[in-house]
């Protein structure tokens, strides 16, 4: 399977009363690693209208053990499960430290749609956007 995998820093102010990281920042987190594969990795492969427009129509997270805000980073694995004509499924593992052996903590997904921001609109996924998505796929290795 194809996984792209981005290192996130939580910080102290992520954490909550009861001493993990929230919720909303977990989100946060998600968020941080998904700008690192759809944006910053897609325009280096010429992928980059992703980057233009594109917005999280579902959102779902399974807490296996808290995290924590420690000093440390967070490896966030994730892959792309489905490729649609208008949307497609990214998967994500959230290790609860920065190696493969560390435990995962969370597991996540997201369904995002392409959007044209002038138009307003949703929009069907490019050649290019699926070619750069498939790398990502399964039996992907994102070459």
């Amino acid at each position: 399977m194809g996984v792209f995998v981005a290192e996130v820093r939580p910080r102290w102010s992520d954490m909550d009363s009861f001493g993990h990281v929230n919720h909303a920042n977990t989100v946060t987190l998600l968020e941080e690693a998904r700008v690192d594969l759809l944006f910053h990795e897609a325009a280096l492969r010429g992928a980059d209208d992703l980057a233009r427009g594109v917005v999280v129509a579902k959102l779902v997270v399974d807490y296996k053990a808290p995290l924590f805000a420690n000093g440390g980073v967070l490896r966030i694995e994730m892959s792309v499960r489905e490729i649609r004509a208008a949307y497609f499924v990214l998967d994500y593992a959230v290790r609860g430290g920065p190696t493969e052996s560390d435990p995962v903590a969370v597991t996540a997904s997201t369904t995002l749609a392409p959007y044209d921001l002038t138009s307003g609109k949703p929009r069907r996924i490019t050649d290019t956007e699926r070619d750069f998505l498939a790398a990502w796929h399964s039996g992907g290795n994102g070459a």
